[in-house]
């Protein structure tokens, strides 16, 4: 693969760690500098290798979800690849391969707890997905996201997967010709490395509306969404 970066940089001990526990030695390995470089750090940054990376990303869990259901349908395996590649599981991920010391900040973001921030490091992955893909190849960035996956795509089973709470009340309402639910964060709580988001989830149409609280704005609007279609089915019901 063409490299983004020049080879002749020598990685400190912390980065020839993270080498052994990616499963790969760089022959650039200025691309897995700048795969942990913030876009605050300089114009060497990682979003071009983040671009690459989702997409190598999508591209190697649908071949794991693919192999592993092989009797399942479409919907199916998109939901799951879609819950696999959320913004929580890579920062799970993040995590376990321990980037939030190794990120490269500027030092505001780095104060403002930037090396814990769940997007930062869920970028990060996706990066250094990328940088193993233009350095090695496809195999060895399968291999990457088959050792962060891997675990959990075997422990899943498919009879087990179901739409997300937002899905399934558009669903719902798109059924019964109602408008489209809307979204809005009602507050913030917290420093913004560890905030929490408020949001409404409204129905005006049917007068109904219902809070959900969450560590992410994604997170908040489905358990908003979660308990306003728990609301309508009741009602439906009665």
């Amino acid at each position: 693969m063409a490299s983004e970066a020049r080879p002749s940089l020598a990685l400190t001990p912390a980065l020839e760690a993270l080498q052994r526990r990616v499963g790969h030695r760089f022959t650039s390995p200025g691309l897995l500098q700048r795969a942990l470089t913030h876009r605050s750090f300089g114009a060497e940054h990682n979003e071009r290798l983040e671009f690459l990376g989702d997409a190598v990303l999508a591209l190697a869990v649908s071949e794991l979800l693919f192999e592993r259901f092989s009797g399942s349908d479409e919907g199916d395996l998109t939901r799951v690849r879609a819950h696999l590649v959320r913004e929580d599981s890579l920062h799970r991920a993040a995590l376990t391969l321990g980037l939030p010391e190794l990120l490269r900040l500027s030092e505001g973001e780095a104060r403002g707890g930037g090396a814990q921030r769940a997007s930062i490091l869920a970028d990060a992955v996706e990066a250094l997905i990328g940088a193993v893909f233009q350095d090695g190849g496809y195999t060895k960035a399968r291999a990457l996201v088959q050792s962060l996956f891997g675990e959990i795509i075997q422990a899943t089973e498919a009879d087990s997967w179901s739409k997300d709470a937002k899905t399934e009340l558009q669903e719902w309402l798109q059924a019964r010709r109602i408008a489209v639910p809307s979204y809005r964060i009602a507050a913030t709580r917290g420093q913004a490395h560890a905030q929490t988001f408020e949001v409404e989830c409204a129905v005006p149409a049917l007068d109904k509306l219902a809070r959900g609280i969450g560590r992410s704005r994604r997170a908040a609007e489905q358990e908003a969404a979660r308990q306003l279609l728990a609301e309508l089915k009741a009602q439906d019901a009665s």
